[in-house]
């Protein structure tokens, strides 16, 4: 079973895909980490991405769909895989079935995790973690059981993701809605789109999700 987990950025994606990996024994495939993975491993397709990178150049779609397609040729991808980040627009999406196809494989499911804007902002811009240990809090659904003190190591100092910043959500929500929305009549017109709502609590959202899948006759 191949996915793909769409939403905008804080919606929740990467959590699900865990879950979604655990329940199915899928793999959940993240380009941040496959860049990485693929520049460690000194290939011929990773020194080229190290290339792009080093010039700060954003990674050509062809490359990245190169990548992808030699990371679900691994024996851990036979089962299926997720993928979380990717396609980010509609000639991607083309490309990647293409590219599937090729394989003999293809997409069974593709999950919009929807959310309400202004609440993702406050989602988002809202997180701050403890400087010392890396505990996670948040201004409104978490705060430390002792004002200004870390309840894991008592740490006093923390900090604050500049992606978290509210000017920087606004920015990378904007860039989905023009980029990445227009993926969803593609999808819905292969019929195997489905919506959920992200802003639910975490096992809502997952028991959402399975229904979706097994809607689709997973």
């Amino acid at each position: 079973m191949n996915i793909i987990l769409l939403g905008p950025p804080g919606a929740g994606k990467g959590t699900q895909a865990k879950r979604l990996e655990t329940r199915f024994g899928l793999v959940q495939l993240s380009t941040g980490d496959m860049l990485r993975e693929a520049v460690a491993s000194g290939s011929k397709l990773g020194r080229k991405a190290k290339e792009v990178m080093d010039a700060g150049q954003l990674m050509p779609d062809d490359l990245m769909i190169l990548m992808i397609g030699d990371r679900i040729d691994q024996p851990d991808c036979r089962k299926g895989f997720i993928l979380d980040g990717f396609p980010r627009t509609t000639p991607q999406a083309v490309a990647l079935d293409q590219m599937l196809s090729e394989k003999g494989l293809q997409l069974d499911h593709v999950v919009e995790m929807k959310a309400d804007e202004d609440d993702l902002v406050e989602r988002i811009s809202g997180r701050f973690t403890c400087a010392k240990c890396g505990m996670g809090y948040h201004e409104r659904f978490k705060q430390p059981k002792q004002a200004g003190v870390c309840d894991v190591c008592r740490g006093t100092e923390f900090t604050r993701r500049d992606d978290d910043k509210e000017s920087t959500v606004r920015r990378r929500l904007e860039a989905y809605h023009a980029q990445t929305e227009p993926i969803l009549p593609y999808y819905e017109e292969k019929g195997i789109l489905a919506s959920v709502n992200g802003m639910a609590e975490i096992d809502e959202v997952a028991r959402q999700i399975e229904g979706a899948l097994a809607g689709h006759g997973a």
